[in-house]
């Protein structure tokens, strides 16, 4: 397999923001690696994007004659992985919820294809996840999480665990292999891991401090952090180079970014470079344990779900001060910097600053690239010209999704 281009709809990538608004959606993580990473490492090929414009600078994406297409927000499955790789040239398979899901040929051939999948392509009945609404992210992420930890520990040994931990359950899964894996560099001390209910992954130069209680399925990405005592409820991942502390529950972290207080977030799906702030708490169920409506971009309203359970989901760059009160489902843009006592609105458009009580306002660009840029640095990461033009373009459009 020479070469992948995961592509994005216009359609599917606006449902996803605001997580869309600085990524291709095959950059979203879900389990342990981010989508791309998945494709990438199916067919061990590197993968290249075809995104809205302005993100095609960052995301360049490189053709040939014929290409296999893949659409960035599918989930890779053994049966699919197969069927994908056997493809013919003019040939694809499309789903009748998310449209054309995999092609291959020319970029003339694929966009036909995409306007009318059901011409030359046939309809996939098999197993299948795809990132439709925001949502799906933490829905699926303890699927995704155990299949990634079976991939990327397959014929491998984990470094040891220190004796000061308390290990629940079977240390090895049904098939022999380890439920629990350590990669070199990770610190684990004094912590309570518990494998009844899937495995916990923790990554290179990554540490979880004394007192923490983690039930799997869990991953603790490369360089990241768990504060001492902190409570993880199965099914989180906490992305490269996170903090976290505080009680969380089916999270999923990007990456960069820090929840490192004492605090509830649960049901969520947090960008990278945010930063929620101590006591600052997330309701993830209605008093009145009614079905949940979120905030979707593409439709300008409010759309009904299936879910009783969702949380928050924040953008990149965004901030939560300190005893911060989200309520269930609330959307926050990126670039927001939201403080103050008493619950914001449930959808905050990108680049707003406030507080329940003053009101909201429009952060300036300028403010904002001063404080993304020493954020990043604190990591050793700069804010690119690249970066810059992308947050220019987000800022541009943003307006339209505001509501009174």
């Amino acid at each position: 397999m020479k070469h992948i281009i995961l592509f994005d709809t216009e359609g599917n990538h606006t449902d996803l923001l605001p997580m869309s608004f600085t990524r291709p959606v095959a950059h979203f993580r879900v389990g342990i690696t981010t989508i791309a990473e998945k494709w990438e490492r199916c067919f061990g090929a590197e993968a290249s994007y075809l995104t809205p414009d302005y993100l095609a600078p960052k995301f360049p994406v490189k053709e040939e004659a014929s290409n296999l297409w893949i659409a960035g927000n599918t989930l890779p499955e053994p049966g699919l992985v197969k069927s994908v790789s056997e493809l013919a040239e003019g040939r694809g398979y499309f789903t009748s919820e998310g449209g054309l899901m995999a092609f291959r040929g020319s970029r003339a051939a694929f966009e036909s294809a995409l306007e009318n999948p059901e011409g030359t392509c046939e309809e996939w009945k098999g197993d299948v996840r795809r990132i439709i609404y925001l949502y799906h992210i933490f829905q699926y992420n303890g699927e995704a999480l155990a299949d990634d930890f079976r991939a990327l520990t397959a014929g491998r040994t984990s470094c040891p665990l220190s004796g000061s931990n308390r290990i629940i359950g079977n240390p090895l899964m049904e098939d022999g292999t380890p439920a629990l894996f350590i990669e070199e560099g990770a610190t684990v001390e004094c912590a309570t891991i518990n494998l009844t209910k899937g495995p916990v992954y923790i990554g290179k130069d990554a540490e979880v401090m004394e007192g923490s209680c983690i039930r799997g399925p869990f991953a603790l990405c490369a360089g990241s952090k768990v504060n001492m005592l902190t409570k993880v409820y199965p099914d989180c991942t906490i992305g490269p180079r996170c903090k976290v502390g505080g009680e969380l529950n089916n999270v999923v972290f990007f990456g960069n970014s820090n929840k490192a207080h004492d605090g509830y977030l649960g049901n969520a799906v947090i960008g990278e470079w945010c930063n929620i702030g101590a006591g600052t708490n997330a309701s993830n169920l209605k008093n009145d344990y009614s079905k949940i409506r979120l905030w979707n971009y593409r439709r300008h309203t409010f759309m009904r779900t299936d879910l009783q359970f969702c949380g928050l989901i924040m953008g990149d760059h965004s901030k939560a001060g300190i005893n911060c009160m989200f309520n269930t489902a609330t959307v926050v843009g990126v670039g927001c910097n939201i403080h103050g006592a008493g619950f914001p609105r449930v959808f905050i458009p990108s680049f707003s600053e406030g507080s329940p009580a003053s009101g909201m306002s429009d952060v300036p660009l300028k403010k904002f690239f001063d404080i993304a840029a020493r954020a990043m640095s604190r990591r050793n990461v700069p804010l690119t010209d690249g970066d810059r033009m992308i947050f220019e373009r987000v800022a541009k459009v943003a307006s339209q999704f505001k509501y009174s």
